[in-house]
């Protein structure tokens, strides 16, 4: 692991966790970073997911909890479990455990996924 991707993954967690995801996506994925939710398109490029997530966190009208349940690191994986509550304007109420895989490279996250029910 040429990273230290257990303290890197407290600090995606704790600002995150004080609603700073974006401070944390800027400060950890790739110019080049490939995300996915489920079985939807992959969105590519460090702009295009910018845009995707500004989107959803602006519709986001009521967050009421999130936590790590579990987490696992490989070589250069990071797998987490979280658990989400939060209203969405155009989803309604959202209350489910998701899972994260993210594939890490020089330090950044270069493919993430998310899987989870719908």
């Amino acid at each position: 692991m040429s990273l230290d991707l257990k303290a890197t993954f407290a600090d995606i967690k704790d600002l995150v966790l004080q609603g700073k995801a974006m401070e944390a996506f800027e400060k950890y994925y790739g110019e080049d970073v490939v995300m996915q939710e489920n079985e939807t398109p992959a969105t590519v490029g460090k702009a295009a997911n910018r845009e995707r997530e500004l989107d959803f966190f602006s519709k986001v009208v009521e967050f009421r909890s999130a936590e790590v349940k579990d987490v696992a690191f490989g070589d250069d994986v990071i797998i987490s479990e979280w658990f989400v509550d939060y209203t969405h304007a155009d989803w309604g109420k959202v209350t489910h455990d998701q899972v994260s895989v993210q594939q890490w490279k020089d330090g950044k996250v270069v493919h993430e996924r998310f899987y989870y029910g719908s």
